[in-house]
């Protein structure tokens, strides 16, 4: 077996591992969020984030999941911190700059929630733009 195969193989075998360690540890924060133990919920979603491949599905949730956990605990200036790394993680995403709205509004930084909801409505426009129209036929 070349030294590619051998490459593929490994790198198949830890993303998977990977995947399902993420996926263990996203279930068991949400189950502590929904507990009510937010701040163990966070340190939950932070290993998800560590653990889950880059730009991966599982880890841009763990960050909306940390997000919404560090809110809940009260450490409002993390969780601004938090939706600010999440909106350099995926710019264009407007649930992003939603969540990061939400976590200024409630630090009480309500000018800069306005232009983070602000931005987050144009990007939901450039979205809805960007999709083909729906044919209604007569």
């Amino acid at each position: 077996m070349g030294d590619d195969a051998r490459s593929i193989i490994l790198k198949t075998a830890v993303t998977e591992s990977n995947t399902h360690t993420a996926e263990s540890l996203s279930q068991q924060a949400l189950d502590l969020l929904a507990a009510g133990s937010p701040a163990e919920a966070a340190e939950a979603f932070r290993a998800v984030i560590a653990t889950a491949p880059d730009h991966s599905e599982a880890q841009i949730e763990a960050h909306h999941g940390l997000i919404r956990a560090l809110r809940d605990a009260g450490q409002l200036e993390q969780s601004i911190a938090a939706a600010l790394a999440l909106t350099a993680l995926t710019s264009a995403d407007p649930l992003a700059h939603t969540a990061l709205s939400i976590s200024l509004q409630t630090a009480g930084h309500i000018p800069q929630a306005e232009a983070a909801a602000a931005r987050a409505r144009i990007l939901e426009w450039k979205l809805q733009l960007q999709s083909p129209p729906e044919c209604s036929l007569p």
